[in-house]
């Protein structure tokens, strides 16, 4: 198996650090590896497998000799450099939103929908980190009983906003707390002791782009109908790291609480920790710095004919963005699809 050369694209963000700092611990095999960035931050060192990396800024030239990239720059700078990859016969693993949706992209849950991959055309899309890590939930419970329709709610971490985001609540929190005024500028309304039942922009619809993306990339990554429906609503709150789901699934054969809590126990990527009477349930601290998904709260839906109701935490810097990227270049490696 031939080893790689990777190049990280956007390696100064929060994102890109967590994307190095797993490439380590999923020992990926390389050639050679490339830090890149924009002009702003070219110049930063970064320590790396005992070595010292200058990030460099950039360039179409940048990915002569590349061949898998691993980006989470901004949509507008995958669109830029996208051609340019591939023309270079790289493959272009993508964080952003600009191409989850065009039909020759596969978008890619690593381990629930590898298959896809082999359908690549040199650019490969990360799902929204709400949407990563309710698949590895679903897929084994589709498998099993096949959902009819499903209905999600998201309580989602400032960390998926970016560095401001994260600032905004500390600084916000902080002036809250010693009554001082703060103006807000990474949300629309103060984060700080609240919860913003709005994420990206509305849609006609009365939806968030945010909402929709669920909608939509559930369809797309488990194949599932155009006209299953599927509904969501997405809030932000003051919480560092660690998205949470309220999630209601109606399916179309009948499934126990107790099958859904072995089916998940045994599924990749997954932790169940399901005990209410002694208050063990999954939070964000739970799940904050870590790989698995957790799941809890799993209970018969009192609303849905064959209805499950569950509860579903994880770190959306690593499954939603960074861990699911560098799964995603795992497989490359291991299929030889690139």
């Amino acid at each position: 198996m031939r080893k790689p050369n990777i190049a990280i694209l956007g390696a100064t963000g929060v994102v890109g650090r967590e994307i190095t700092k797993i490439v380590d611990e999923l020992k990926i095999e390389f050639n050679e590896i490339k830090f890149l960035s924009s002009a702003k931050s070219a110049g930063t060192k970064i320590d790396f497998q005992g070595k010292t990396y200058v990030v460099e800024e950039a360039c179409p030239e940048s990915f002569d000799g590349v061949n898998i990239v691993l980006a989470s720059a901004g949509g507008s700078t995958s669109q830029k450099f996208a051609p340019e990859i591939v023309k270079r016969g790289g493959v272009l693993v993508d964080n952003s939103s600009a191409f989850r949706m065009e039909k020759d992209v596969p978008l890619v849950i690593a381990y629930v929908n590898d298959e896809d991959l082999k359908k690549h055309k040199g650019i490969i899309a990360n799902p929204n980190c709400s949407t990563s890590q309710l698949m590895l939930v679903l897929k084994p419970l589709h498998e099993r009983a096949k959902i009819k329709r499903l209905i999600v709610s998201t309580y989602q971490a400032v960390s998926g906003a970016g560095l401001a985001a994260i600032n905004e609540l500390r600084e916000d929190t902080k002036a809250n707390l010693e009554g001082r005024t703060f103006e807000n500028k990474a949300f629309k309304k103060p984060i700080s002791f609240n919860v913003i039942p709005q994420i990206d922009v509305f849609c006609d619809n009365g939806y968030t782009k945010e909402e929709m993306k669920v909608v939509n990339e559930t369809k797309k990554i488990l194949h599932l109908p155009e006209e299953l429906p599927i509904s969501c609503t997405a809030a932000r709150v003051p919480v560092f790291n660690g998205h949470s789901e309220a999630v209601d699934i109606e399916f179309e054969k009948e499934i126990t609480p107790q099958e859904v809590r072995e089916i998940l126990e045994n599924s990749f990527g997954i932790s169940v920790i399901d005990n209410p009477d002694n208050f063990e349930y999954p939070t964000t601290r739970d799940a904050s710095g870590v790989n698995p998904v957790f799941a809890g709260r799993i209970r018969k839906n009192l609303a849905f004919d064959n209805g499950i109701s569950l509860w579903c935490v994880a770190d959306n810097l690593r499954i939603g963005a960074a861990l699911n990227t560098v799964r995603i270049c795992k497989k490359l490696i291991e299929m030889e699809l690139y």
